[in-house]
């Protein structure tokens, strides 16, 4: 939609007509469709109401192959358990290596039963000065990383990442505390978001 010439966003013009605001900010990043091609919708929100909101901007998520990826790997981990203590049951002639392998079997099964949720916790958001990273639904963590700190976006994909078309984007800035690992996006997403935090750092730190 046109403004009309002389009247802000989100004013009233002369005729009583309030104009719509304007959903970008001022120098806020736009990076292009593909950071949500195949991806998920909707973060889950904890029904506790003193949760980490969730503001009106645009929230990106990982995409939908990220929990095949997760649910592979947890199920190759639970068969390694399981065999080991078989073998370890078998050879010493005695149950006892069952206990802390169904622990584990236990534990891996709960991981699997729970990865679609949480991997749909996962969302970044591209801010005009930094971008806000968050996860988790029981334990919450939200890290805003400033464009001008990054150091360095380095992109990571292993065999298993590669045959869904995956990778997994990390953060590097001066303090440790505030790096960001992104997993579990597209590759396209992948390499349009580094190139678009590297055009946006270089900006922030030449003070354009």
């Amino acid at each position: 939609m046109t403004n009309i010439p002389g009247e802000q966003p989100g004013a009233t013009s002369p005729t009583g007509r309030r104009l719509p605001a304007d959903p970008t900010p001022a120098n806020e990043p736009v990076p292009g469709p593909a950071l949500d091609e195949a991806t998920f919708r909707g973060i889950p929100q904890p029904r506790s109401e003193s949760r980490l909101p969730l503001d009106d901007g645009t929230w990106h998520q990982l995409a939908r192959a990220y929990v095949w990826v997760r649910l592979i790997s947890v199920t190759a981990l639970l068969v390694i358990v399981l065999v080991a203590a078989w073998v370890l049951s078998s050879v010493a002639q005695t149950p006892w290596p069952w206990i802390p392998g169904g622990v584990l079997a236990l534990g891996f099964a709960w991981a699997a039963i729970i990865t679609p949720r949480q991997a749909r916790s996962f969302g970044y958001r591209l801010r005009a000065d930094d971008l806000v990273f968050r996860r988790g639904i029981l334990w919450q963590r939200m890290v805003a990383v400033p464009y001008g700190r990054m150091q360095l976006v380095d992109i990571t994909h292993g065999p298993l990442d590669r045959a869904f078309g995956i990778a997994q984007l990390k953060l590097v800035t001066a303090a440790a505390a505030t790096g960001v690992v992104i997993p579990g996006l597209t590759q396209q997403a992948a390499e349009q978001l580094r190139d678009t935090l590297i055009a946006v750092a270089e900006t922030r730190r030449t003070g354009l």
